[in-house]
C-alpha cells in the first residue's frame, strides 16, 4: 500500500530531498568511474574464460572476473588477509565515493554520516578456501579472522571503520536486489533526518568453483563457452542464461542542503524508491509480472512523477527468460508511452554482480543523467519484439534525458526500484 507522504513524515515533518554527490566503482570493465563508464560507453563485454580455477569439468566456463585489483591500494597489506574479497571491493569503491565526492569524515560530522552496504552471497570464497583448510589440516588451522571476513555485514563494518562513519550502520541483503535496496534503504534514513549521508550500494565476489556449479546445477547459466564476450545477451532470443559477475557500485547519498552549503557537485538527485514481493515463487518471477509493475508504480508515485517523465530505464534483464517479463511489466506501468522510453541491460557487458548489480546499475543510470549517453545493450541481434521496447541495441544513445529508472529483482521474489531526476533547484 502506498501511504501518502504526510502519513509517512508527519505534516510538520517534510521529507528531505537526497542528491547523488559520489560515485565509486570495481568491475569487471574497470577500476574507478572513468575506466567503467568509458568501457560501458563503448559496449565492451567484460566476459572470458575462467581464470580463478579450472573450470574445464563446469557445463559454464566463463564469468566477468576483476583481474586487475590491488587491494593494497585501497587496505593496508596487514588488514588484507582479515577480508574476503566481497569487503575489499566495498572499501574501495566506498573511498572512491567519497573522495568523487570530495567530502571528508571529521570527529566533527562523523556521527551523522552512515553506511549501508549489503552482498547478496558474502564471503562465499573465504567460505570454500577456509573448508578446504579445515578438511585438510584441522579445525587448529581456521584463521580467528573467518567469522568476520566473510559475514554478510562486514562490508558495511569495515567501511565504516576505515572511514570514521559511525552513523547508521547496516547490510540488507536481498539476492540480486541488494544494491539497489540498500540504496533506498539510505535514502529513507536520510529523508527522515537520522543521518546527513551515507555510503549505500552493493558489493559481491562470487566467481567461485561453489557458485558456479550451484547456479550451474539450477540451469541458469549461458554455455557459450566458445564465445564468451557474446554469451550474455538480455532481451534477444537466442539468450541462453546469465553470466556470473563481481564488483561493487557505491553512491555517496546527501542531504540537499548539506550538499549545497558545501558546494558539493551533484550528479543527479535521488527521488523515488519502490520496494515489493512476487509471493510467488523461490526463483521465477510471476507470469503476469505483478511484483515488478508495483515496485515501479511504488517508485513513480513516491516521486509524484508520472510515467511520461521518464526518459531512461536501465533494466535488471539478465540474459534469461525472465527477461520477457521485465518487459511486459514494462509495458504494463507504461502503457502507450512503452515505445518512446529508451531501455539498455548493462549486464550484457559487466555480467551479473549479483548483490553488486544495483551499485553499479544505480551508478550508470546517474551518469546517464549527468552525461547525456545512454548506454548499450550489447550482443542484442534479434530482440525478443513480444513487448515494444526502445532497445538501446549494441551502440550508446547520446541523447538529454531527466528522469531515469533503474530496477532490480531478486531470487525469493523481492523486487526494488530507483528513480533519479537532473538536480535542478
Amino acid at each position: 500500500m502506498n501511504l501518502p507522504k504526510e502519513d509517512w513524515y508527519g505534516e510538520n515533518q517534510p521529507r528531505r530531498r537526497v542528491v547523488v554527490t559520489g560515485i565509486g566503482l570495481v568491475t569487471p570493465l574497470g577500476i574507478g568511474l572513468e575506466a567503467t563508464w568509458a568501457a560501458v560507453c563503448e559496449g565492451r563485454s567484460a566476459v572470458r574464460r575462467i581464470t580463478r580455477f579450472d573450470p574445464t569439468d563446469y557445463p559454464s566456463q566463463i564469468a566477468a572476473e576483476i583481474i586487475d585489483f590491488v587491494p593494497t591500494d585501497y587496505v593496508d597489506k596487514k588488514d588484507v588477509k582479515k577480508m574476503d574479497s566481497f569487503i575489499q571491493y566495498a572499501v574501495a569503491a566506498s573511498r572512491m565515493a567519497v573522495n568523487d565526492a570530495q567530502f571528508s569524515i571529521t570527529a566533527h560530522n562523523a556521527d551523522q554520516i552512515g553506511v549501508v552496504i549489503g552482498s547478496g552471497i558474502g564471503g562465499i570464497h573465504g567460505i570454500e578456501q577456509t573448508h578446504t583448510i579445515l578438511q585438510e589440516k584441522g579445525p587448529s588451522r581456521v584463521t580467528p579472522f573467518f567469522i568476520p571476513m566473510v559475514i554478510g555485514n562486514m562490508a558495511a563494518g569495515f567501511v565504516s571503520i576505515f572511514l570514521g562513519a559511525r552513523g547508521p550502520n547496516s547490510g540488507t541483503v536481498t539476492a540480486c536486489a541488494t544494491g539497489t535496496h540498500c540504496i533506498g534503504d539510505a535514502y529513507r534514513i536520510i529523508q527522515r533526518g537520522e543521518a546527513n549521508a551515507i555510503i549505500a550500494g552493493g558489493t559481491e565476489a562470487a566467481v567461485t568453483p561453489l557458485t558456479l556449479a550451484g547456479f550451474a546445477a539450477s540451469r541458469a547459466l549461458s554455455k557459450r563457452n566458445d564465445a564468451p564476450e557474446s554469451a550474455s545477451r538480455p532481451f534477444d532470443q537466442d539468450r541462453d542464461g546469465f553470466v556470473v559477475g563481481e564488483g561493487a557500485g557505491i553512491l555517496f547519498l546527501e542531504e540537499l542542503e548539506h550538499a549545497v552549503k558545501r558546494d558539493a557537485k551533484i550528479y543527479a538527485e535521488l527521488v523515488g524508491y519502490g520496494m515489493t514481493a512476487d509471493a510467488y515463487h523461490i526463483t521465477a518471477p510471476p507470469n503476469d509480472a505483478n511484483g515488478a509493475v508495483r515496485c515501479m508504480q511504488q517508485t513513480l508515485h513516491d516521486s509524484a512523477l508520472s510515467p511520461s517523465d521518464v526518459g531512461y530505464i536501465n533494466a535488471h534483464a539478465t540474459s534469461t527468460m525472465a527477461d520477457r517479463l521485465e518487459a511486459l511489466a514494462i509495458t504494463r506501468v507504461f502503457g502507450e508511452g512503452t515505445p518512446g522510453i529508451p531501455v539498455s541491460a548493462t549486464k550484457s557487458m559487466t555480467g551479473h554482480l549479483l548483490g553488486a548489480s544495483g551499485g553499479v546499475e544505480a551508478a550508470f543510470t546517474v551518469l546517464a543523467i549527468q552525461r547525456g549517453v545512454l548506454p548499450p545493450t550489447i550482443n542484442l541481434d534479434s530482440p525478443d519484439c513480444e513487448y515494444p521496447l526502445d532497445h538501446i541495441a549494441n551502440t550508446a544513445r547520446r541523447v538529454r534525458i531527466d528522469v531515469a529508472l533503474s530496477n532490480s529483482f531478486g531470487f525469493g521474489g523481492t523486487n526494488a526500484s530507483l528513480l533519479f531526476r537532473r538536480y535542478a533547484f
